[in-house]
């Protein structure tokens, strides 16, 4: 069983595609004080606009245009890296929404169809909302349909008026403009629309721009049609939160926490346990497998994917990285990792992109791995960087090793066998075989292939220089301990 997040779903069964979904992302987003683009800033492993072409992906529509304006060099290279299947069209003038939809709408042509127009700063909306507007559209035969949704304080938005006996939507009116009755109704526009592609085309040449910003408004065409004499409708989201826009970095880090709770609900519901969701984050491509454990404190990034069982945490970053059935992981920074089943990570390891670890395989304390693939059961148990290396099973390294690997230009490979054992204070120096079965003593310097089930020393015979600190430290503390042991062994009183 696989909890994949954000779980992936289709157009539902009978629903027909719409024509076109126009993703509106040309703003600039001044409140976020940022080089970034506001639809570029990122939560939960993806920029809002990504959120947003994620959920509208969801309708299967048959083309999916951005309308891109501000900054928009780096929008179109973030798109065309993130989403290639995915038109744009430009707004080199930012003169409003309706004017943006209009410029979508002239990239893409005559549309017959339905056009489903959303915000590419709301990344709580869903494919599931998305799905309930575009069904209500059609199955009302409404010209255009607003999605709303009911909000404990509507101070501010646009309410929604509708027709007491039809349910019909009248008016949009917005906060300054309301009555005081009108100002207690609860039902707010979202800025996410349905519309009938050609009835949209031909109103939005209609809308003026006699208004006090000199912009084309997208709510004008609700008024246009309905005076032709169209229906006008609404979907209610189930929850509020979804609509939500991101004008600053308060709102961005408000929808990061609901974004992220979603994602362990749906984890914890999976068969996942999350020991303090509050200190957990997720991105929204990470997996999970039934009885997986995140412990507090834990970051999971990027494709990273936990195995049945394995247990991860407490403060652990985990990016791209793979965790087998069983293994554990403690207190550990990794990044493009595999780590096999039963192996044990940790605490205070750092992985690094190209590491594989095998079945039932050590990586711990302090212990530093790049490029390197350690064999089944084999042990890097304390303060070793091991980089540009293959080890065989069941090999034990001893505590701190030196994988050296870079000779000042370039990286080279080291390669230990099966069923060696090394001692401390080794260094492997690049490129070296230790044969199967093979030994090398402590404080070594390997510089040459140690041939299988030999016994490598490298290091200067020791010598003892007798009464060395009495003549070179005389009166030092280590010479007054040298010398009263040296009286009581000599049995002086």
């Amino acid at each position: 069983m696989s909890a994949n997040l954000p779980q992936a779903l289709g157009s539902g069964a009978g629903e027909t595609p719409p024509a076109a979904v126009v993703v509106l992302a040309a703003g600039e987003g001044t409140r976020m004080k940022s080089a970034t683009p506001k639809v570029l800033h990122e939560l939960c492993g993806r920029s809002l606009v990504g959120h947003v072409l994620a959920a509208a992906g969801e309708l299967e529509p048959e083309n999916l245009v951005v309308v891109v304006g501000h900054a928009r060099e780096k929008v179109t290279d973030h798109l065309a890296g993130t989403a290639p299947g995915v038109r744009t069209a430009v707004q080199a003038e930012q003169n409003g929404t309706g004017h943006a939809v209009r410029m979508g709408l002239e990239e893409l042509g005559v549309v017959d169809g339905t056009v489903v127009v959303v915000c590419g700063d709301t990344p709580l909306l869903t494919g599931a909302t998305l799905r309930k507007l575009a069904a209500t559209h059609t199955g009302d035969g409404n010209a255009v349909t607003v999605l709303t949704a009911e909000v404990p304080d509507a101070t501010g938005y646009g309410r929604i008026v509708r027709d007491s006996a039809s349910g019909a939507v009248t008016a949009i009116v917005e906060h300054k403009d309301a009555s005081d009755s009108q100002r207690a109704i609860r039902e707010i526009n979202s800025g996410v629309f349905a519309f009938d592609g050609q009835l949209l085309a031909d109103a939005l040449g209609k809308v003026r721009t006699d208004n006090s910003q000199g912009e084309e408004y997208l709510t004008d065409v609700l008024g246009i049609l309905r005076e032709a004499g169209h229906r006008v409708g609404a979907a209610v989201a189930d929850d509020h939160r979804e609509i939500a826009g991101i004008n600053n970095r308060v709102q961005l880090s408000e929808a990061r926490r609901i974004l992220n709770d979603r994602l362990l609900r749906d984890a914890m519901l999976a068969g996942v346990t999350v020991v303090d969701p509050a200190s957990t984050w997720v991105d929204v491509t990470v997996t999970f497998e039934q009885d997986a454990i995140v412990h507090p404190g834990t970051q999971l990034q990027g494709a990273t994917h936990l195995g049945e069982g394995a247990e991860v945490g407490p403060n652990t970053r985990l990016n791209d990285t793979t965790v087998g059935a069983g293994a554990r992981v403690d207190n550990t920074v990794s990044n493009g990792a595999e780590i096999g089943p039963q192996a044990n990570v940790g605490p205070f390891a750092y992985l690094r992109p190209g590491t594989r670890l095998g079945l039932k395989a050590k990586v711990g304390t302090y212990v530093e791995t790049k490029n390197a693939t350690v064999g089944e059961g084999t042990k890097i148990p304390h303060l070793s960087y091991v980089g540009d290396a293959t080890i065989g099973e069941y090999s034990n390294i001893g505590a701190a090793s030196v994988f050296v690997n870079y000779d000042g230009e370039a990286k080279h490979h080291t390669t230990v066998g099966s069923h060696c054992k090394t001692g401390s204070d080794n260094m492997f120096v690049a490129p070296v075989t230790i044969g199967d079965g093979a030994y090398t003593a402590a404080g070594s310097v390997i510089t040459k292939d140690v041939p299988p089930g030999s016994l490598a020393v490298a290091r200067g015979q020791q010598r003892n220089i007798e009464g060395w600190v009495a003549r070179k430290r005389p009166g030092s503390a280590a010479a007054k301990a040298a010398e009263a042991t040296s009286r009581e062994a000599g049995g002086e009183s």
